[in-house]
């Protein structure tokens, strides 16, 4: 296979930061060709760098043999790469279509041709296997695994040549993950080269063919042939060390559990689930498992109240809450970390402590002022014991990577001492050092009395994580065990089927 890009000694610095130190990396037409790093190694910047956002202040790219600069995105989109960003970057209230031709619009003689547009958007969506999203919905009704297709849909409506995927299976089930990867085989097939990028390295094996390594803004190894490669080799290049990727132990009995302290009754939301039942103990972790779309983040949404209940009810230490009130359920000691955290979570243009104390602001008040110097005095504390990184909290949040995002949100109801915590996806998109992380301060939270409940789509995770295990299908508790006594087969069987254990 040719070389199609070549980068070679990248440099690109911000204030007070240098995100790119050196970066190599040589991609051939029709291979999937894997970035791998922790966050905060460069990944984000450097698709930054090959989409034309970012310019480098160092170093060359090449196109075919040929000086390219990138020098901006309707640069780079001509040269045939189109990127699909982990926070997808659709217009909520246009429909599908809308996005798809989005600055190519389908027209004749400067008019547009509306007709045409559905049906050559209705075509990209077959082929990618999903055929039942609609040209005419508007994009912001979609889920979010529904959205990612269609910006697979825009990037593939162009001449895509160099096609970039940041997480792209995130959001989508197992089935979804499925039909993504026969999609890239079909592209390479016809010569497209593809850039993945995934902190699940089960899937680096299924679908790559060499892998790139960034640590600290830097290559420290590109090229490697995906199964060749251990494992361990991958992670203790992420990382510089050793990591057992294992779950941190549960208490060794059941009598440990504390008193009910979240206690939902017979909670429905129309058209979405029914009839659920759930009770979490101080001190316990359940899980829910289930297929995207299947009514698991909607649940915890709706006990959080950020959607209103159309029956049922939820309580707090014996108190029940007022149904659609986001302040009821935070004043009652309440915590939600979003599965959206950049749209639903936080205050992109907030410094990081404004976003920690956002939900404790009471606790900083002085004769009516607030105690800034305390805000982030505190706030760095926090900071400092989750390893966020770059450190300081008076940078803007948005200048952080994914992983370190979610330990800021999770910082806040860290702050907060709340009783309930509700975490939708805790670790999409976070690499594998920072999960161990997450795991333990999820377990020591446990540990200290919250009661905890996970929203995951990865099985593993769930059973891994969590005491107690609620499977959902079709908006419906099918089963609840505790997480040993069920495995991950049984559990697939009953979301894609049904079929109760024996």
């Amino acid at each position: 296979m040719s070389v199609l890009l070549q980068m070679t000694g990248i440099v690109k610095e911000f204030p007070g930061v240098r995100a790119l130190d050196g970066v190599d990396l040589d991609v051939r037409a029709g291979e999937v060709h894997c970035l791998l790093g922790q966050n905060g190694a460069g990944k984000s910047t450097l698709i930054k760098v090959l989409s034309g956002f970012h310019q480098p202040d160092a170093g060359t790219i090449t196109w075919e043999g040929e000086p390219a600069p990138l020098s901006t995105p309707a640069k780079a989109i001509e040269r045939g790469v189109g990127t699909i960003y982990q926070e997808l970057d659709l217009v909520p209230h246009l429909d599908v279509a809308e996005n798809i031709f989005l600055g190519h619009e389908v027209s004749v003689g400067g008019f547009t041709q509306r007709g045409r547009a559905h049906q050559q958007a209705r075509e990209l969506l077959d082929r990618l296997g999903h055929p039942e999203i609609s040209p005419t919905r508007v994009v912001g009704d979609l889920s979010p695994a529904k959205q990612q297709i269609v910006s697979m849909a825009r990037a593939l409506s162009r001449d895509t040549r160099l096609l970039i995927l940041d997480e792209p299976s995130a959001v989508l089930d197992q089935g979804e993950v499925e039909n993504l990867f026969r999609v890239i085989h079909d592209l390479t097939r016809d010569g497209v080269a593809v850039i993945y990028i995934s902190h699940r390295l089960e899937e680096i094996r299924q679908i790559g063919d060499r892998i790139t390594v960034l640590k600290d803004g830097r290559t420290v190894a590109t090229g490697l042939a995906v199964q060749e490669t251990p494992t361990a080799e991958l992670i203790r290049l992420m990382t510089g060390r050793s990591i057992e990727y294992v779950f941190p132990p549960r208490p060794d009995t059941a009598l440990d559990r504390g008193a009910a302290v979240l206690e939902v009754r017979d909670l429905a939301l129309a058209g979405v689930f029914t009839g659920v039942d759930l009770t979490v103990h101080a001190g316990e972790i359940v899980g829910f498992a289930g297929l995207v779309g299947a009514g698991r983040s909607e649940i915890i949404e709706t006990v959080y109240g950020a959607r209103r209940a159309t029956g049922g009810t939820v309580t707090v230490d014996g108190k029940r809450l007022r149904r659609g009130s986001v302040a009821a359920a935070v004043r009652a000691g309440v915590g939600l970390a979003p599965e959206e955290r950049k749209s639903q979570g936080l205050l992109l243009d907030q410094a990081v402590y404004a976003n920690i104390t956002v939900s404790s602001m009471s606790r900083f008040a002085r004769l009516g002022f607030l105690d800034r110097g305390e805000e982030r005095r505190q706030s760095q504390e926090l900071t400092s014991s989750l390893d966020v990184r770059p450190d300081g909290v008076t940078r803007a949040v948005r200048t952080l990577s994914g992983g370190n995002q979610q330990k800021v949100v999770l910082a806040r109801w860290l702050m907060r001492d709340c009783r309930v915590l509700l975490l939708d996806e805790p670790t999409r998109g976070v690499d594998v050092g920072a999960r161990s992380e997450i795991y333990q301060l999820i377990r020591s939270l446990a540990d200290r009395g919250v009661a905890v409940v996970v929203v995951s789509s990865e099985i593993e995770e769930v059973l891994g994580l969590a005491d107690r295990v609620l499977v959902v299908r079709e908006g419906v508790v099918v089963h609840e065990s505790a997480a040993t006594a069920i495995d991950e087969a049984e559990v697939l069987d009953l979301v894609m089927e049904g079929k109760v254990p024996a």
